[in-house]
């Protein structure tokens, strides 16, 4: 009889023991699971960082012609231009002016110039346009090569507003639109060094003498 009552507690052990290796055995699978897991999720943690900065990266790099409304004057149109040489003389300006409302863009004959070129139609009386000073301005831009308006603000009754000298529009507008009068209107005439290059932008082609018209509406 207590033979048999010490077999049946050395059994009970015995049970006990393999149920406690088995319990420790899926507490250190869990474990590793969660461990697992835990990596995993870092990992895409990680990636999906390094995507996201990279997306923002390259928003970044495209934001003159996306984000900021006229890296240069934006043109309205959206379709790549076919590359090209730089034009050997300016189209016919048809229409002109471009709209109803609109100005008449002074026509560029022979040549076009391979420096900026600055001319007064109209001189202000209000302050004179300096760098660092905000300008509200009415404008419009004619591609040399067509003779076409590439972009207008006009139409819109929404002047475009952006700081002189700091970047924000085109080389031409930095440097031709310094020492314009408020009330003013000016035509510039911009080599493609001082406008968008050789890779052009939108419906602007590469190499592309750019006519603009302005009207300084506010310098403060």
């Amino acid at each position: 009889m207590a033979r048999s009552r010490a077999r049946e507690r050395e059994l009970a052990r015995r049970r006990y023991e393999r149920r406690r290796l088995r319990e420790q055995q899926l507490r250190a699978k869990r474990r590793k699971r969660n461990a697992i897991i835990g990596v995993v999720m870092a990992s895409i943690l990680v990636i999906g960082g390094v995507v996201w900065l990279a997306i923002a990266l390259s928003s970044g790099k495209n934001s003159k012609v996306v984000a900021k409304p006229l890296d240069t004057p934006t043109p309205s149109a959206s379709a790549s231009a076919p590359a090209g040489p730089a034009p050997t003389k300016c189209a016919k300006i048809a229409p002109n002016p471009a709209a109803a409302g609109e100005p008449t863009v002074p026509p560029v004959t022979g040549k076009p110039p391979t420096t900026l070129v600055v001319k007064d139609i109209k001189k202000g009386t209000g302050a004179a346009a300096k760098a660092g000073q905000n300008l509200t301005v009415n404008y419009v831009g004619i591609s040399c090569s067509t003779g076409k308006a590439f972009d207008a603000s006009y139409p819109r009754k929404q002047p475009f507003s952006f700081t002189l000298g700091q970047g924000q529009v085109i080389q031409g507008w930095d440097k031709g639109l310094v020492g314009m009068k408020v009330g003013g209107r000016r035509e510039l005439v911009i080599p493609a060094a001082m406008g968008y290059g050789a890779s052009g932008s939108g419906s602007i082609k590469p190499n592309e003498t750019l006519i603009f018209v302005v009207d300084l509406v506010s310098a403060k």
